[in-house]
């Protein structure tokens, strides 16, 4: 179990709202779904090219209160650092969940 004073970063936990474009396909756009206070640790950083754009990804560890059904699909926000979730897992005691995430810093 976690210590509920670890828990000391606001994060806003946002949905994926997507909208037809009339041409067959859609377009994503994001919604907030909740505002959560979690633990953000960072583990590792890498270098690397994505779609032709040079920059890294950082991995981070983010725990928070196992109180929301999370999937892939959702983001969290932190300002203008955006976390994409990576895995989901519970912790042992079921009481908590452990998100590794990564940020693109470009």
């Amino acid at each position: 179990m976690i210590d509920p004073g670890q828990l000391r970063t606001r994060l806003v936990l946002q949905q994926p709202v997507e909208t037809p474009d009339d041409q067959g396909g859609v377009v994503r756009d994001w919604s907030a779904f909740a505002t959560v206070w979690a633990q953000v640790t960072p583990l590792a950083a890498r270098r690397g090219i994505e779609a032709d754009s040079d920059g890294a990804s950082r991995r981070y560890r983010i725990v928070l209160r196992n109180n929301f059904s999370i999937t892939l699909q959702h983001r969290f926000v932190e300002g203008t650092r955006i976390y994409r979730i990576v895995a989901i897992r519970d912790s042992e005691d079921r009481r908590t969940l452990e998100i590794e995430a990564e940020v693109r810093i470009e």
